[in-house]
């Protein structure tokens, strides 16, 4: 546990890759096996569950600490993350342990589910008490299900891939599916991780266990360039961007599964693509898009329309129903149990369209459907076709070399894929309310609500719509931040009401009405495009604005 302890703090403390890079591997390399395997996991996106209600944490940080309710509260405040309040205010370590992470994980963490309150106040009480400052930070973390670092999974595998002098490319296939709750993390399983390549050859092919694994995904690069500076159109395969969730089809040994790109298993949520996989031949593996679809129709729903398939607890026949859902093909990873991704992209496509056409000379036309290819002889003929993605229900469009081979991660090795979207909507809209960040940003105010003017009845007032923390400069955190405290109102709980002074620029990728929302709207990926420093807030845009969008992606 010190030992991940100090490596999350030198993760935490830092921006530069290159240092958490080689924080990284000054870890794994030094790591026993069993405490490596959990903190691969934790680093690569492995959710802890909450083994301890936060109500419990609280009352036994706080009767530990010795303090009331209001003071423990107004710690919290000042801090804005309750793990690093608890750190802060319990008494010093009268102990230590050298218990490693997996034991603290194995034998302590995952043993506090279902105690009752009495058991988990004197456990609790017990492990603060052999911890140092560091270390009950990181614990109340993994004890509250609150664990996150400003790491990404594809600089965990480059860390792994040095420490077990493996290429990054079989570390990341290898790596497929750890993440997967319903395998907890295990020396055996760390050791075939970095197996060298020699001897761990083996170790890429899916134990029976793995069988229904996904592949890695290959992701694009966002276009900024002049299109014409990739050379011919002809050398290019262009489909929409569509907006839904990227996802794997996985059919082997008679079975189907489906992954999201978050290598979440989310079969259960769709049977509809249940259905598909169990028409299409044994060893066959699909990348595409799952998109909320009506049969029949000729093009898909908003995004929106596909989110309860997700959030919902069970999938009724009205969730079904309201929530149709379709897997929009790009390309075929493998077939007869034969892995193509070392093809050319252009020999998959064709493999994927004769697999289509297979299935509807069987009988069931439209079960497997093709992205659409678009066709301009120039560049500029489809930059005038990109015009249209708004009305067409797309977010751009994808560029992909003809000759590419499916790579891992976003990478330019295999050949490149670009995403060439067209320009966010944007509005200016005020800020009202602001909350602390996480991490490095949990002493400052750094997450933010923003409202338009709703002019309805005559009157102007202020309706907010969105929420937002990212896009501006640490600078200019930090100077929104004290902004925030000089003009707070009224605080609750976590938030502060403030004066309305600031006016930004927000960008978004899409919009739909919302029954939910006071404003009646909800946006898709929200983020600070600029801060208006130019503008009063008297000249932020209106509601009518905001919904003068939702019309446009409407029609």
């Amino acid at each position: 546990m010190k030992r991940f302890a100090a490596l999350y703090t030198a993760l935490d403390a830092t921006t530069s890759t290159n240092d958490k890079l080689e924080a990284l591997i000054a870890y794994f390399a030094s790591a026993q096996p069993e405490d490596a395997a959990w903190a691969a996991y934790f680093l690569a996106g492995g959710k802890p569950r909450q083994s301890v209600p936060t109500r419990v944490l609280v009352e036994c940080a706080r009767e530990r600490a010795g303090l009331p309710p209001w003071l423990f509260e107004e710690s919290y405040q000042a801090v804005g993350d309750l793990a690093e309040t608890i750190a802060h205010v319990l008494p010093p370590a009268t102990r230590e342990t050298e218990l490693g992470l997996a034991q603290w994980i194995e034998e302590r963490v995952l043993t506090l589910r279902g105690l009752d309150a009495i058991a988990l106040r004197e456990r609790l009480a017990a492990y603060w008490d052999e911890l140092n400052w560091g270390e009950r930070f990181l614990l109340t973390k993994l004890i509250g299900g609150g664990f996150r670092v400003g790491v990404s999974r594809q600089l965990v595998v480059r860390a792994l891939a040095r420490v077990a002098g493996v290429d990054h490319k079989r570390i990341a296939q290898r790596m497929v599916g750890w993440t997967d709750s319903r395998q907890a993390p295990s020396a055996a399983r760390y050791l075939r991780l970095i197996a060298p390549a020699a001897e761990g050859d083996d170790a890429d092919t899916p134990h029976e266990s793995d069988i229904g694994l996904p592949y890695p995904f290959f992701l694009a690069h966002p276009l900024q360039a002049d299109p014409a500076t990739l050379g011919a159109v002809s050398d290019w395969i262009v489909e929409w961007k569509w907006d839904g969730i990227r996802a794997q089809l996985v059919k082997r040994a008679g079975r189907v599964w489906i992954w999201s790109r978050g290598e979440d298993l989310v079969t259960e949520r769709f049977p509809e693509l249940v259905a598909l996989g169990e028409a299409l031949p044994d060893g066959t593996v699909i990348d595409g898009e799952i998109l909320a679809w009506e049969p029949g129709a000729l093009a898909p729903l908003p995004f929106a329309r596909l989110q309860p398939r997700i959030a919902r607890k069970s999938l009724t026949k009205k969730v079904l129903g309201e929530s149709p859902a379709a897997l929009l093909a790009y390309d075929l990873l493998e077939m007869q149990a034969q892995d193509l991704r070392t093809e050319p992209l252009a020999q998959r496509r064709a493999r994927l369209d004769a697999l289509a056409q297979s299935l509807a000379v069987s009988g069931v036309p439209d079960l497997l459907r093709v992205s659409p290819l678009v066709s301009a002889s120039n560049w500029d003929e489809l930059a005038a076709l990109r015009e249209q993605s708004r009305a067409r229900g797309v977010e751009g469009l994808m560029l992909k070399e003809r000759a590419s081979m499916y790579g891992v991660g976003r990478t330019k090795e295999a050949g490149t894929w670009w995403k060439w979207k067209i320009d966010p909507y944007s509005i200016d809209a005020v800020l009202l309310y602001a909350q602390r960040g996480h991490g490095r940003r949990a002493s400052l105010y750094t997450d933010f609500t923003f409202a338009v003017w709703d002019e309805a009845g005559g009157v102007r007032t202020l309706v907010p719509f969105a929420k937002a923390y990212s896009g501006l400069t640490d600078e200019e955190m930090r100077k929104v931040d004290a902004i925030v405290r000089k003009t707070t109102i009224e605080k609750f709980g976590p938030v502060r009401s403030v004066t309305p002074t600031l006016v930004f620029e927000i960008g978004f990728e899409g919009i739909q009405a919302s029954p939910r929302h006071k404003s009646g709207i909800a946006v898709r990926f929200p983020r600070m495009l600029r801060w208006r420093t130019d503008k009063p807030i008297e000249d932020a845009d209106t509601l009518a604005m905001l919904k003068g969008f939702l019309n446009e992606a409407q029609t």
